[in-house]
């Protein structure tokens, strides 16, 4: 039994995060708690607040997004039924990775589903402020759902990796559990900006992983490119891939493939998922 936290706000990006999720543990028994959080700063402050209580503010807010979720689980119940899946709601009030947090924490979370932006709503960051406050802060795997990505059966995973650092056990299981699910092939890539051979250190921890995965298909890959996000896309576009898997104790390489200061043009990850897996 998995249990898997969906955040919501209702939007049609978070309807095709919460499809995606349910389509790639289709064959899973999964409780899915989705979860609704009210932002303090976007429901304070104004004229009206000044003369409402901050508890009766909440209670109205509250009962208003409950209201919501419960049009959402309708909604749900004209998918196709799964006897597998139990759906739970939460509607919280605060800030959206303080809760997230404890939700983790209290319902023992193996995941969280959630949708990104793309390209057309970015502004600070390629993959949207909410979703990477959440990458970066919530010690939970993640996975972000682009707007554009549809579910298909899941063949090829990517890792880029700079391959400098040695992973730790929990987190390579849980790659490894996936793809025994999926019954799907491991890649791992390695970019080097000028094409530099790997050193000792890199080279052994290349070996670890490729021995760590030799019971399933794994291969080795790799491409020289300036920039690490464009290499990426282009060997995700170039391999099909399905899904790309990130690990967040390198936060170094995981910003410089998720995190850019302009968006010059649509990156890899507006189509195809990715995976960030936490150690904590």
């Amino acid at each position: 039994m998995k249990n898997i936290l969906i955040p919501t706000d209702f939007s049609e990006n978070a309807w095709n995060a919460l499809i995606y999720g349910i389509s790639f543990f289709k064959k899973t028994h999964c409780t899915f708690y989705i979860t609704h959080v009210n932002s303090i700063s976007t429901n304070s402050g104004g004229e009206a607040a000044m003369y409402v209580s901050q508890e009766l503010l909440e209670k109205t807010i509250l009962e208003e997004s409950n209201e919501k979720l419960e049009k959402l689980l309708k909604k749900i119940e004209h998918l196709p039924l799964n006897t597998k899946h139990k759906f739970n709601t939460i509607a919280l009030y605060g800030f959206l990775t303080d809760h997230l947090k404890e939700q983790v924490k209290e319902k023992k979370i193996d995941l969280i589903v959630m949708g990104t932006k793309g390209s057309s709503g970015l502004k600070a960051v390629s993959i949207g402020s909410n979703t990477g406050n959440v990458i970066t802060k919530v010690p939970c795997t993640i996975m972000a759902v682009p707007e554009m990505a549809t579910y298909h059966s899941v063949k090829e995973v990517g890792f880029p990796s700079d391959f400098q650092l040695k992973y730790d056990y929990r987190v390579l299981d849980i790659l490894k559990d996936i793809l025994f699910l999926k019954n799907a092939a491991l890649r791992l890539l390695h970019v080097s900006p000028r094409g530099e051979k790997m050193n000792a250190s890199q080279e052994e921890n290349k070996l670890l992983l490729l021995d760590y995965f030799k019971e399933l298909e794994c291969s080795f890959h790799f491409v020289t490119g300036k920039k690490i996000d464009e290499s990426i896309q282009c060997f995700t576009e170039s391999r099909n891939l399905d899904l790309v898997v990130m690990v967040a104790k390198n936060l170094n390489f995981l910003e410089r493939i998720l995190f850019r200061p302009t968006v010059e043009k649509v990156s890899y990850h507006t189509k195809v998922p990715f995976l960030v897996i936490h150690e904590a």
